[in-house]
């Protein structure tokens, strides 16, 4: 059974969203060959000139920063950044493009902010992940860290960390505790689980999504999107006067 079939089962939208009233993506991996994102210059400038196509004017792109695995560093997504804007440039693709990172919550995540100067968005706005396998000992000590240094900590993807799944009330606590929690897009369809789609639309309900996000890594994503778009609960969240893309 295809991940299109999931959307046979739901109540769908006549009308799809419209995204070009989010306007700005703030979670992607589009800088070419720095991580498990795009694979090349090309590849980048297909990617974004779909989501022009679908309605975004803005997007700022978050490559992976991790030790073990993708050791970047501002000088690396930046400069790897500046071929892109050249390239959209060139084709005419009216899209303001920028980067900031998305911060694995590692060993090494509090020496870096501790000596280094991290790439952020918007009003200081931190994208961070944790591990998908279980969180870390450090979590809420990093998190008062950040703030304690100016930042706004934004957890990426809540709704895909399973092992909070039993457990909503840990949602709340971040909110609680000032964190904002980025959606993505295409956990409104199934693709990563019903699980997490079910949490992903629980946390809408109850009105605890401050970011959307693509993260989009490959033209799959956005293909998929395509579908989502038709989705209720993207629509409810659209409505909800709470996200922030707009004003970015």
């Amino acid at each position: 059974m295809g991940i299109f079939s999931i959307f046979k089962k739901n109540k769908r939208l006549k009308v799809p969203v419209d995204l070009s009233l989010l306007g700005c993506d703030i979670h992607s991996h589009l800088v070419p060959n720095i991580d498990d994102g795009s694979k090349g210059l090309d590849d980048s400038v297909d990617m974004i000139t779909k989501l022009y196509e679908m309605g975004y004017k803005k997007i700022i792109t978050t490559p992976h920063i991790m030790s073990d695995a993708y050791r970047n560093t501002p000088e690396t997504i930046l400069g790897g950044l500046e071929p892109v804007k050249a390239a959209i440039k060139e084709k005419g693709i009216p899209v303001e493009l920028s980067a900031a990172a998305e911060y694995y919550l590692d060993f090494d995540f509090e020496r870096k902010l501790d000596n280094e100067k991290l790439l952020t968005f918007g009003n200081n706005y931190l994208l961070f992940e944790v591990s998908y396998m279980n969180p870390p000992d450090n979590l809420y000590h990093a998190i008062f860290k950040m703030q304690t240094l100016g930042y706004k900590p934004v957890l990426a993807h809540p709704e895909r960390y399973n092992f909070w799944h039993p457990d909503f009330e840990k949602y709340e606590s971040f909110v609680d505790k000032g964190v904002l929690l980025q959606l993505n897009i295409n956990s409104l369809s199934g693709y990563y689980s019903m699980a997490t789609k079910k949490v992903a639309e629980q946390m809408i309900d109850k009105n605890m999504i401050s970011l959307l996000g693509t993260d989009c890594h490959h033209t799959g994503h956005i293909n998929l999107m395509k579908e989502v778009v038709y989705e209720p609960h993207l629509q409810k969240l659209m409505e909800s006067g709470k996200l922030l893309n707009t004003s970015l």
